[in-house]
């Protein structure tokens, strides 16, 4: 059974910075992409950032230029670099691991809670 463990989220003042991890039990190349979604309150779950097993990386507009999405193939690790943070960004983050073979499959982490304050 796949595995994906969240981690470094946190309380933070706006304009701070938080490094989020997601950990996985087998190597991220058996992925398609991994990607960061993340859910505020009340809202619907959001893609943040993703990368691609070929290195692309893709961003919300909303965190581009703020954000920085990427991996450590020999931890099996993907991480999301979060700089100046405001309040919006606000939310419970998830991995995401999309596979598309054998078949089309998606594993979802528990989460981890970011928090910014104004």
């Amino acid at each position: 059974q796949v595995q994906l463990v969240e981690s470094g989220g946190g309380l933070v003042q706006a304009g701070g910075s938080l490094r989020l991890s997601c950990a996985a039990s087998e190597n991220i190349f058996s992925f398609k992409s991994v990607a960061w979604y993340r859910q505020a309150p009340g809202k619907q779950r959001e893609l943040v950032a993703d990368i691609i097993n070929d290195s692309r990386t893709n961003y919300a507009d909303s965190v581009k230029g703020r954000f920085t999405i990427s991996r450590d193939n020999a931890k099996n690790t993907v991480y999301l670099q979060m700089n100046s943070l405001k309040p919006e960004d606000t939310g419970v983050y998830y991995c995401n691991g999309h596979r598309v073979l054998p078949i089309l499959e998606d594993y979802w982490g528990q989460g981890t809670q970011v928090t910014v304050s104004s």
